[in-house]
């Protein structure tokens, strides 16, 4: 007999080794006419190249998906933890820190 209580939900199964997660501290974000590229990059202060920890590409429609998921669970955040407050360097661009060559 069928289980009425599982309609509508899907399993997803998070394996031990994805459950840890990977650090990143800058996206890098690309686009063609049927996919957006996601490249997650760990930047250490002091050095000026980044690693690409991992990369997600998906359909611009997931895409959107994604940005609406993140909009809303920003929202819930700062609700519950206070406005997220940013930097912004002076060319616009966000950045987690200043890359300064001398330092390690």
């Amino acid at each position: 007999m069928e289980n009425n209580n599982n309609k509508g939900q899907m399993q997803i199964e998070l394996p031990h080794d994805v459950a840890k997660g990977e650090y990143s501290n800058l996206a890098i974000i690309a686009h063609s006419s049927s996919d957006f590229i996601l490249d997650f990059a760990t930047l250490m202060p002091g050095i000026p190249k980044a690693t690409v920890r991992s990369r997600v590409i998906m359909a611009p429609e997931h895409a959107k998906r994604l940005l609406m998921a993140l909009q809303e669970n920003i929202v819930k955040y700062e609700k519950e933890f206070g406005t997220i407050q940013m930097r912004q360097s002076q060319k616009g661009i966000i950045a987690p820190f200043q890359i300064n060559k001398n330092e390690a």
